[in-house]
């Protein structure tokens, strides 16, 4: 039986990966050249897969560089970060390698606990700093260290803007101090919260200002994601309308647009048709059905009938006009506004800025479809 080929979680190879050549061009040369790079997308866009897909490029075309991914999503502290940098740097150089080795014995003078996972066999790391001296000391070290490699090293640090929210004050401009004395490493600095991230990158008064070159992921484009499709369903066919469903139902967002086609591919029939495909999205919704009603529990009422108000509109520009207010029974404009910024920070709302205008969706496209269909 043919595999699913619809990934929804991790890289897999460059045949169940879609598009983004340009974006992989881009960030290939930014690496090779030496050019520190700023990754942004809304959760879910592909971010990491874009840079293991760039990382496995580097691999097939046995360029002369290293390839590190650390995801700090979790960390709490700078003593996160340097546990989550020396476990990464493990997973590319493993302690049986000649570079392994040799970093194993750097990390041993820096005194962690180091166990074992049962499930991998990887090593885990726990430091006891004594002093904020010996984090910083550390660090630097674990930087140095793949600085002086004879290969150049790509580095990507996911999730950074997390640092803003470590209890150390210091942290952005340690890094900047550190990262601009690495000249044999090409930083990748990937975000999802994009103010935050503007804030760091472009702010005159912040380290990292004007440090970078941006990169932004936008949707694919419909007709590379229907060729995509249609390739990986064969010799199953995708009729045109199923086509125009799928990619509309899951407003062509990477990960829900996956999840469709994985669920689709599941029910594994003769042909894709349009009523397969709203079988599928019913399937999906009735799934996340409960995980939907715990966040009705996190949010108070008129945060809810907002939400549902721009599911039902499935974009809004102004939460304060007076149509809007009166048809969905928002409250008044303050309440309205006070609510509106409440769901962006706990991302159950995405904002999205052109020169001319910010504009609401909700941020989980199958909570937007429930909503849409439940109210």
């Amino acid at each position: 039986m043919k595999e699913n080929p619809f990934l929804v979680r991790g890289y897999a190879s460059p045949e169940l990966f879609c598009d983004r050549e340009s974006e992989t061009d881009i960030l290939l040369s930014n690496i090779q050249n030496g050019v520190d790079t700023t990754l942004i997308s809304p959760r879910k866009y592909g971010k990491t897969g874009l840079i293991f897909h760039t990382f496995r490029k580097i691999l097939d075309e046995k360029l002369p560089i290293s390839g590190i991914y650390v995801d700090i999503f979790a960390t709490l502290s700078l003593k996160d970060f340097i546990k989550a940098l020396s476990e990464a740097i493990l997973v590319e150089f493993p302690e049986k390698t000649s570079i392994g080795g040799k970093f194993l014995t750097l990390l041993k003078g820096y005194r962690p606990i180091i166990s074992y996972d049962p499930a991998n066999g990887m090593p885990q790391l726990e430091f006891n700093f004594a002093s904020p001296n010996e984090k910083e000391y550390t660090l630097k070290g674990l930087l140095n260290f793949l600085n002086v490699q004879k290969q150049h090293v790509a580095l990507a640090i996911d999730e950074f803007q997390q640092i803003t929210e470590y209890p150390e004050k210091n942290v952005e401009a340690l890094l900047r101090t550190y990262t601009q004395q690495m000249h044999n490493i090409s930083f990748i600095y990937c975000g999802s919260k994009k103010t935050i991230m503007a804030q760091i990158f472009s702010d005159a008064a912040r380290p990292f200002y004007s440090s970078t070159r941006q990169l932004s992921l936008d949707k694919i484009d419909s007709d590379k994601y229907s060729a995509f499709i249609r390739e990986k369903f064969l010799p199953v066919t995708v009729d045109d309308d199923a086509m125009n469903y799928i990619l509309e139902w899951t407003r062509r967002h990477t990960f829900y647009t996956q999840s469709l086609c994985n669920e689709i591919f599941a029910m594994r029939p003769q042909a894709v048709s349009i009523d397969v495909a709203r079988k599928a999205s019913r399937e999906i919704l009735e799934k996340e059905t409960s995980n939907f009603l715990q966040i009705r529990s996190l949010v108070t009422d008129q945060q809810w009938r907002l939400l549902i108000a721009i599911a039902k509109e499935q974009s809004v520009r102004s939460v304060a006009s007076a149509e809007f207010l009166a048809k969905y029974h928002i409250g008044s404009a303050t309440n309205a506004r006070r609510n509106l910024e409440s769901l962006t920070e706990k991302e159950l709302l995405l904002e999205t800025i052109t020169p001319t205008e910010r504009t609401y969706f909700v941020y989980n496209v199958f909570l937007s479809r429930w909503l849409e269909r439940t109210y």
